[in-house]
């Protein structure tokens, strides 16, 4: 959907018009093409991600509020959790978009790397990083610092409360979501190199740099162009988001409690 100058054949006006062409052109597995890569980068991305947010919340709310919670301290601790995020992550989103993308040449997540590594070299897996970085940035401070506020507005005890981890977590990433879409089609652009809109407009080579794809997205598409796949985007995020709050502090609480009944036992 945010496919600056999409095939003919890949012309998608909804999520649900989109996910069911997909299906009958291109087969029932395709909408999870680039799955494997992802479940890869994932893990070990969101491993530093919450270890590097809650060391670095700890440490600035002890700088900034010494009474309790400071959303300046979170919002900066989340900003500094995506630089070691998004270095895991950003090569991997490159090979699943290009998966991803109608007729792609790539059969497979490992003849994708190999490809791009033999034909455009290491920079091509991190050519869109300061634009994802820029996306990010906001996204997790917006993400972040929304999320300990409803927790201090639904759960103020901080206790385990599943319920509320799921709803702070999901209204935090559809917020996030929506801010954050512009940076989201100029970093799909940086990463995919869309042949038919670099030709448009008139761009020889390869793409690069965020301010260039701003442009580039405005002459092809005008406004409306910064919010292709708004809505897929954020329906996307709502339930990645609360997922991923709720199983981080149910294994936070079990760790943590399990760690207490040690202390205490012994």
């Amino acid at each position: 959907m945010q496919s600056l100058n999409p095939d003919p054949k890949a012309k998608y006006t909804s999520i649900y018009g989109a996910l069911k062409k997909i299906i009958q052109t291109e087969g029932f597995w395709r909408p999870l093409k680039g799955l494997n890569v992802m479940i890869a980068g994932a893990g070990p991305a969101h491993a530093m991600y919450f270890a590097c947010y809650e060391n670095m919340k700890r440490t600035l709310n002890d700088v900034f509020s010494h009474q309790g919670n400071s959303h300046l301290a979170n919002g900066i601790a989340g900003s500094m959790a995506t630089l070691l995020h998004d270095a895991v992550m950003n090569p991997a989103e490159v090979v699943k978009q290009r998966l991803q993308m109608y007729n792609s040449q790539y059969q497979s997540a490992l003849s994708c790397i190999r490809t791009v590594w033999r034909t455009e070299g290491l920079g091509a897996f991190y050519r869109s990083y300061t634009t994802q970085l820029t996306m990010n940035i906001p996204f997790q401070s917006i993400h972040f610092i929304t999320y300990e506020f409803l927790q201090e507005k639904v759960n103020p005890l901080r206790n385990y409360n599943p319920q509320s981890h799921i709803i702070s977590g999901g209204l935090a990433g559809a917020l996030a979501a929506a801010a954050t879409t512009p940076l989201d089609v100029c970093k799909t652009l940086l990463n995919t190199q869309e042949n038919m809109a670099l030709s448009l407009a008139n761009v020889n080579g390869r793409l690069t740099g965020m301010a260039n794809a701003f442009r580039t997205v405005y002459q092809l598409n005008g406004l409306a162009g910064y919010f292709k796949g708004i809505h897929a985007r954020i329906i996307y995020q709502m339930p990645s988001t609360a997922i991923s709050w709720s199983v981080y502090e149910f294994f936070k609480y079990f760790l943590t409690k399990r760690q207490l009944e040690n202390r205490t036992l012994y």
